[in-house]
């Protein structure tokens, strides 16, 4: 066989077979033309008298030779013609597959460019479809028009590669002036309109961070001002503290701070009794240790037990002017003392309130209210306490460093805290100062002295009730006294919360 071309299509098998037939139909011929010359030569032989073989029957199929003789010249043509006609047709398929391959070829490279120009064109549409939703906000109309413009041309310019891809399937001759341009054009403008899209895409984010950026610096400046409203108004209340006094020291004012001071308690104590509850605390053991003996109306009421312990504790050494820091009198912000007492508590008053609790221990960790804390919390929280609490729980909720790994412990206990420091600072801000008491166990029930803390009674019998633990302690202003919660044993009781 003749070698092909590596360009070329390689034959197919139907043609393989056809060369194939007419080559085994010309040997045939050939092998058919030599039997019958040995037939003949082999008739000669057995016609002769001296060879004769006897005693056999002999059949001889004599085939007519002058047929076959005159069918040879006949049969010679027909082979030389076939093989005129093979190598016709292998020209001309030849040629025809040649034809079919450029063909081919170019609608190849054609199919390619124009696909390129599609990608193209559709990507400037985006382009220009992402600046037209840009114009809108803000409104401008020119680039809106611009944009709308740009977007008319894309969708013409799809349709005419539409028309120009169907007329050219019907008749592949078919010539057109449509400027396509080469594939790498079309991929240079389709990069172009990518990165036009992402050009307007930073282009609004970056408009978006500069009204941001503007914000912060509008809510930057407005909290300046309010910081210096702020200091200005702690000047005019520091400078009046005359006209403050009439407004602060009043009974319906420490009342209120008493109020939300024993709100904070009940929420830390709440705290403190589940942790025990988690480390697996046996609470009945825990409150007979705390008041040891005390008949309580119902279970529930184990919590006032635990209460009245946080209470008394946080409260201890109330009537003392330094209450849990150190002698050296500084103030809760770190001031030098004022030598009038009134005055120096009315500041350390005015400046603590002002100030968030837990941004002052963060902020200044050596102040007074500091050490008030620490030393309040040692108090309430022995170590073998909160050992015993922090060392049972499940690690994987809270850090067991130290107490102020909880942050919900840690900042209910300050809260709590701060709320009793501005309680002692307004009571020593009164002339003669706040007085507290609380009420030993077994003493009578008094209504002037005393609150129950359960809130409803009923008494089985005639006999008074006596106190069993003072809950929370009172205090006396003057002449006013604010009664002090307790718990009352030897009844029953009905529950009012």
């Amino acid at each position: 066989m003749p070698e092909i071309d590596g360009s070329s299509k390689p034959p197919q098998i139907s043609e393989m077979f056809q060369k194939f037939a007419l080559a085994f139909k010309a040997k045939t011929f050939e092998f058919f033309a030599d039997e019958e010359a040995e037939d003949a030569d082999g008739l000669s032989l057995l016609d002769s008298a001296e060879e004769v073989i006897t005693d056999q029957k002999v059949v001889v199929i004599k085939p007519d030779s002058a047929r076959n003789l005159s069918q040879l010249p006949q049969t010679e043509k027909k082979l030389n013609l076939s093989e005129t006609q093979l190598r016709e047709e292998k020209r001309l398929e030849k040629a025809k597959f040649l034809s079919q391959t450029q063909i081919r070829t170019v609608n190849v490279r054609l199919t390619q460019t124009l696909i390129s120009s599609i990608f193209a064109t559709v990507s400037s549409f985006e382009a220009s479809y992402l600046q037209l939703q840009t114009a809108h906000v803000p409104f401008v109309e020119d680039s809106i028009k611009a944009a709308d413009r740009a977007l008319v041309s894309h969708l013409q310019r799809l349709s005419e590669f539409k028309r120009f891809y169907v007329d050219f399937c019907r008749n592949p001759e078919f010539d057109s002036d449509l400027p396509i341009g080469s594939c790498l054009e079309a991929q240079v403008e389709e990069n172009q309109s990518k990165l036009r899209t992402l050009g307007t895409v930073s282009n609004r984010l970056q408009a978006e961070i500069d009204q941001k950026d503007n914000e912060v610096v509008a809510l930057r400046k407005k909290l300046d001002e309010i910081h210096k409203s702020n200091l200005k108004l702690s000047k005019r209340l520091s400078g009046n503290l005359g006209s403050s006094c009439d407004v602060l020291l009043s009974v319906k004012v420490f009342d209120s701070l008493l109020h939300d001071a024993c709100r904070l308690a009940h929420k830390f104590t709440k705290i403190l009794i589940e942790l025990m509850r988690k480390a697996g605390w046996d609470l009945d053991l825990a409150v007979n240790l705390v008041h040891p003996n005390i008949d309580y109306a119902k279970k529930a009421h184990y919590r006032y037990a635990f209460l009245s312990y946080v209470s008394l504790g946080i409260f201890r050494g109330f009537n003392s002017k330094h209450f849990g820091g150190s002698e050296n009198g500084a103030l809760s912000n770190g001031h030098v003392s004022d030598s009038d007492k009134k005055s120096t508590s009315l500041k350390q008053l005015l400046e603590h309130v002002s100030s968030n609790p837990l941004e002052l221990l963060s902020r200044e960790p050596s102040c007074e209210f500091s050490k008030f804390c620490e030393s309040k919390y040692q108090e309430i929280i022995h170590p073998t306490i909160e050992s015993s609490i922090f060392s049972n729980l499940d690690r994987k909720e809270i850090v067991l460093k130290s107490w102020r790994s909880l942050s919900v412990f840690y900042e209910s206990f300050v809260n709590m805290a701060s709320s009793i420091w501005t309680l002692h600072k307004l009571a020593f801000s009164f002339d003669p100062a706040v007085e507290i008491f609380q009420v030993e166990r077994g003493v009578d029930f008094s209504m002037v002295y005393m609150e129950d803390v359960t809130r409803q009674l009923m008494l089985p019998c005639k006999s008074r009730a006596k106190v069993g633990f003072t809950v929370v302690p009172g205090f006396k202003i003057g002449r006013t006294i604010i009664q002090s919660q307790v718990y009352l044993t030897g009844f029953k009781c009905t529950e009012q919360e």
